[in-house]
């Protein structure tokens, strides 16, 4: 399947072939929400912690007397009930990430490309090399390509400096290598930027 190859003043400069099996491909939105879940889950951190009986400080010895006293019993000042006392059934440490499988993983990154495309959202560029670091020029040209928000993902080859400079000051401008596309950053962003010759290093990994 062929798409436009456009620079970075929106002008057409060529087109190149884009594999059905990978940016074609059948769209699974449950797959994505998995996908995306994993990914959330993957970066909680899951630190929160309260104080158990055997952590509170304390004494384990009855606070006072079985009977006479007129209080209801208690073998330790430690419970919840007592002022300073445990926490009942608190948050603990914990890992909340869970495993996806690669062919899912893979699967999820296909359909969330695919479905970019199907909207028109994928934008080919030819090459993310500019002049000039200064980002009003370079904003100047993004607002011909009318995006909300843009992740321009660039080959393993590694992003031109003046770009990398001049987008960092763009607002809900975000760059990325080819490596670390995601499904999160995929769907989360309204226009995704591909240099050409990540397409290759893309179909590869993915195929």
């Amino acid at each position: 399947m062929k798409k436009t190859v456009l620079n970075l003043k929106n002008k057409t400069v060529g087109d190149v072939d884009l594999d059905a099996k990978i940016f074609g491909l059948k769209i699974f939105p449950d797959l994505i929400h998995q996908y995306i879940r994993f990914q959330n889950a993957k970066s909680r951190q899951g630190s929160h912690k309260t104080k158990s009986r055997s952590e509170v400080s304390g004494r384990s010895k009855k606070p006072f007397s079985q009977k006479g006293t007129g209080n209801a019993r208690q073998g330790s000042n430690k419970p919840p009930n007592f002022r300073g006392g445990a926490v009942s059934m608190g948050p603990v440490n914990r890992d909340h990430s869970f495993s996806l499988n690669k062919k899912e993983k893979k699967l999820a990154l296909k359909s969330a490309l695919s479905a970019k495309l199907t909207e028109d959202k994928i934008i080919i560029i030819d090459s993310f090399e500019i002049k000039s670091f200064k980002t009003k020029e370079l904003y100047s040209d993004l607002k011909l390509f009318d995006y909300k928000s843009a992740l321009f993902i660039y080959s393993e080859n590694g992003i031109d400096k003046n770009f990398k400079l001049a987008s960092s000051n763009i607002p809900k401008v975000s760059i990325l290598n080819q490596k670390g596309i995601n499904v999160k950053d995929l769907i989360s962003f309204d226009k995704i930027f591909i240099e050409q010759k990540s397409i290759n290093e893309i179909t590869k990994r993915l195929s």
